[in-house]
């Protein structure tokens, strides 16, 4: 059995650290060491999840290149369960350049899918048939494999998707939206109009994310309530993967039994103590577990 599995959103980070953001205009800058790491959304809620104890599974595709041997090896130092299928345009790939307060401007390079689904009908719907969640990142397969994601679900099977900085119209995320029951979302492209969205968006319960700011709750039939973002218990070294940290520790909480506002406010603190680690491989005991 699993407890949570995780749709699609591997790849690596092209992380680079630089002095400020946006960036001077200038022909070269010099920079610490330039790391290459596992990345990208899936593998942030996977391995967050994993590192607070769920049984995690994953299902994505993945290049035969040097990109994906970096991921698949940073999976085989885990429990993590995967299916992974060879992708012939490659494994996606960021460029995260990470400012000395920990903020990050990211360039994603999504190598997309073409042809047929690539993971069968049968086989995804056997391992649905074992999650107790299932989280399901906003790349283009998954996209098309929604209806088959939404009819697989046991009951009592909840569905989430991290819509990150949709701006509320584009009609790519919407399918992810409407098949969900809880949503992620960031305010970075909503601004003030993240409460009407998020209204919209009911009967999900829907967490709108605001970075250092915190996060807001939109449960079904209740006030929205406004939070505040943790604290990080030491100096913060890497933004990136907060969001997906923040997701796992929610998921992971529900999971236990929480309430949907205890289960944010425990998210937050799962995603302030990730912000003190550099990458998201966390090492045990990092990420608190209670």
């Amino acid at each position: 059995m699993l407890d949570l599995l995780v749709i699609g959103g591997l790849g690596v980070d092209i992380r680079a650290q630089v002095p400020t953001l946006p960036l001077p205009a200038a022909d070269s800058l010099l920079v610490p060491p330039v790391e290459l790491r596992i990345g990208n959304t899936g593998a942030g809620v996977a391995l967050a999840a994993h590192a607070l104890g769920l049984r995690v599974g994953l299902v994505d595709v993945l290049g035969a290149d040097p990109a994906g041997d970096v991921v698949r090896a940073a999976l085989a130092r885990t429990s993590v369960r995967t299916v992974l299928v060879d992708a012939p345009a490659g494994t996606r790939r960021s460029v995260n350049m990470v400012d000395p307060a920990g903020r990050r401007m990211s360039l994603y390079d999504p190598r997309p899918w073409s042809g047929p689904a690539p993971v069968p009908e049968a086989e995804l719907t056997a391992l649905l048939g074992e999650a107790a969640h299932v989280h399901v990142s906003i790349i283009d397969w998954a996209r098309a494999a929604l209806p088959t994601l939404r009819a697989g679900l046991a009951d009592g099977v909840s569905l989430s998707t991290d819509l990150h900085d949709w701006d509320g119209e584009n009609d790519y995320h919407r399918p992810f939206a409407d098949a969900a029951d809880l949503v992620f979302v960031s305010d970075v492209r909503l601004g003030d109009r993240a409460g009407k969205v998020a209204a919209e968006l009911a009967p999900r319960t829907v967490l709108v994310t605001s970075g250092a700011a915190g996060s807001t709750l939109h449960a079904p039939d209740t006030p929205p309530v406004r939070m505040p973002a943790t604290t990080p218990p030491a100096p913060v070294v890497d933004t990136n993967g907060a969001g997906d940290a923040f997701a796992a520790g929610l998921i992971a909480a529900r999971l236990r039994g929480a309430s949907p506002l205890d289960a944010a406010r425990y998210a937050a603190r799962v995603a302030a103590a990730a912000c003190t680690h550099d990458g998201m491989e966390y090492p045990s005991g990092l990420l608190p577990r209670g």
